[in-house]
């Protein structure tokens, strides 16, 4: 049907149809006119035949014929139909009507009228069941006796009869179409093919079968759609689950005109779920409305299933596509714009766990501003970034993202303390070649999540290490903020950490939870439901961790404060002692920036002062901003005023031992 509508020789034949069916209206209503006149009645006969051999011509139904089969209509209505188009397209017919009312000004079809002028009347089909008004299709205007009330054709049925079709004016806005139809890999290309062949057998059917497709793979989920609605020549339209009504009323518009639409073309219907809340009563209970009002082909994409009341639903879990299959899309991609990376991906396909649209964005990204004759070392770093930039979590206000600039350079920790930071990083960068490759993967998802309990006083380098192995695997780190994501709510909590993990999936982020012990803390004995419902929190989150692929770092100055639980599944435990004077020394000397003006500082002497990383880098900060408000270099003189500001702050007392012979 939506092909007929495109085709220039039914669009003729069609027009010709309706022009000669308009005719047939507008004489027989000369002839209410004109009861007498010989020349209106041979007219009728002519227009009748000319209606005949339109009909004949038509390559398939015309939209007249199609519209009354659609709805049920009776020769009357029909008629009804036709005689309120004729009044936009004939201005000759909205005399006619003013002379059949016996005035003038009333140039406009009417119940009264049609009753007394088209072919087998009847008074029901202006009842508010009836087709005519059930669907909309003609409007009934104001006025005190129904029979004198102005008819008017809907705007959308009159265009349908022309041959145009296009989406309701008053679904846009909440009902969108979808028109991209991309390339899919082949595992999401067996699951298109599964939705079309559930659809297929069933495009004419009232209890066709609802389609979910769940899984946390949001974005592939619409080009499976839209290939099964393309392979059965649908047209596809997506409605958000947050953008839909919950007043009764616009709630059953919405229901009428879709309803009406799937009718009028062949379409489907996509409800996003994705975002959907599900503590929103009011809207779940809307949604149910649809599902169970609605006919015609609808598919759902939400994290998890949807139940169904009325209607039976198949569930398809989308996944992303396997490194396989994404080794495919690098390689299909490159190919076009930087063909010297091909076979060079592996390791973005290692760390980033993308969609082939993410890919495909990643690369054309990078490819108008690259030579093909840059060196692919160069290119694969670009690349890298890119791939970074494509797959960053949208974490909103749960979560602060840290642009890392400490190296390895900046960080003085004991050679054992080191040593496992080393080793966190190595476990980062391989973990695709000993989970899949060597097969550890095969042996269960539990325990393949990488996480790190940095414990230390404040101040000690655990912030700062982190950063340093940010810089070094090159990917972001996250700080979640406690603050927003812990709630005293039930159930907020656990939401708003699935928020934050389900974000970070394909890009590996690293997780920063800082001072972590609200959140890590030992669960208690359960003695009411705020016990047990934090038990459950404490028990979620071990459960993420244990699968998430990425680094998730937990800072804390009491290590004794986190659960033993958490102790057992944490795979790294990096103790960041307090600094001993030959440390603190070397902390002074590689805690001021190269174009910083220094003058006969003395780091054995500042070395003497009992603080931490964190406040030695206060006091410099501090000191720099004595010595450039003074016009000078930094000195001893503004390190002292900047240490007695710090301890004051400390609520400690600077002694004649710590900064004696300074100045």
């Amino acid at each position: 049907m939506n092909a007929d509508f495109k085709d220039p020789a039914w669009q003729a034949a069609n027009h010709r149809y309706l022009l000669a069916a308009l005719a047939v209206v507008r004489s027989g209503l000369a002839i209410f006119v004109h009861p007498d006149d010989a020349e209106s009645i041979e007219r009728l006969q002519v227009d009748e035949r000319e209606l005949q051999a339109a009909a004949a011509a038509m390559p398939s139904k015309s939209a007249v014929e199609r519209m009354s089969h659609l709805f049920g209509l009776s020769p009357f209505e029909r008629g009804v139909v036709l005689l309120c188009a004729g009044i936009e397209f004939s201005g000759d017919l909205a005399k006619l009507c003013g002379l059949a009312h016996g005035d003038t000004q009333r140039s406009y079809p009417t119940l009264g009228l049609a009753l007394s002028t088209l072919a087998e009347p009847h008074w029901d089909a202006i009842g508010p069941t009836a087709p005519l008004r059930h669907w909309q299709l003609i409007k009934l205007g104001e006025g005190l006796a129904l029979t004198n009330r102005p008819l008017n054709i809907d705007e959308r049925i009159l265009h349908y009869l022309a041959g145009i079709q296009y989406l309701d004016a008053r679904l846009m806005g909440t009902i969108e179409p979808i028109t991209d139809v991309g390339a899919l890999v082949p595992s999401h290309q067996i699951l298109a093919d599964r939705v079309a062949a559930i659809f297929a057998p069933q495009l004419q059917q009232e209890d066709v079968p609802i389609v979910q497709l769940c899984g946390a793979e949001t974005a592939s989920k619409r080009s499976i759609a839209a290939n099964a609605a393309d392979r059965l020549g649908l047209n596809l339209y997506v409605m958000l689950a947050q953008s839909m009504p919950i007043v009764p009323a616009e709630l059953e518009q919405l229901i009428c005109l879709w309803t009406r639409e799937t009718m009028l073309s062949q379409n489907a219907l996509l409800i996003d779920c994705e975002a959907l809340d599900l503590g929103d009563a009011n809207r779940i209970s809307a949604i149910g409305r649809i599902l169970d009002r609605l006919s015609g082909i609808i598919i759902i994409t939400s994290r998890e299933g949807l139940r169904m009341q009325a209607r039976s639903a198949v569930r398809f879990d989308v996944n992303k596509p396997n490194s396989i299959e994404q080794n495919q899309v690098w390689d299909e991609t490159l190919a076009k714009v930087l063909p010297q990376l091909n076979g060079r991906v592996t390791t973005l396909v290692n760390q980033f766990n993308l969609n082939a649209a993410t890919i495909r964005a990643a690369c054309a990204e990078v490819a108008g501003s690259l030579s093909q004759a840059d060196d692919p070392i160069q290119l694969g770093s670009i690349l890298w970034d890119a791939c970074r930039v494509q797959a960053r979590p949208r974490l909103d206000e749960l979560a602060q993202r840290i642009e890392p600039a400490a190296t390895w350079g900046d960080l003085v920790l004991p050679e054992a303390q080191k040593q496992i930071l080393i080793d966190v990083a190595a476990h980062v960068k391989q973990r695709a070649t000993v989970y899949e490759s060597w097969g550890f993967a095969s042996k269960g998802a539990r325990g393949l999540g990488i996480s790190a309990l940095f414990s230390g006083t404040s101040g000690t380098g655990k912030t700062l290490a982190a950063e340093v192995l940010a810089q070094q695997l090159r990917l972001d780190l996250y700080r979640i903020d406690l603050s927003s994501v812990v709630s005293k709510y039930i159930g907020e909590t656990e939401k708003n950490l699935r928020q934050v993990f389900d974000a970070a999936e394909q890009g590996g982020a690293i997780f920063l939870f800082d001072e972590a012990d609200a959140l890590f803390g030992k669960r208690s004995e359960v003695k009411d439901a705020k016990d047990r419902y934090a038990n459950i929190e404490v028990s979620y989150l071990l459960q993420r961790m244990e699968c998430y692929p990425g680094l998730a770092i937990l800072t804390t100055n009491l290590k004794s404060s986190i659960d033993t639980a958490f102790m057992r599944r944490i795979r790294f435990v990096v103790q960041f002692p307090f600094p001993d004077a030959a440390q603190r020394a070397e902390i002074w000397r590689r805690i001021f920036p190269a174009n910083t003006p220094t003058q006969d500082l003395e780091p054995l002497q500042l070395a003497r002062l009992s603080v931490a990383g964190g406040n030695i880098r206060n006091i410099a900060l501090n000191a720099a901003f004595l010595a450039a408000d003074a016009g000078e270099s930094v000195q001893m003189k503004h390190l002292l005023r900047a240490a007695q500001s710090e301890y004051s702050k400390l609520e400690k007392t600077l002694t004649e031992a710590e900064v004696g012979g300074w100045v």
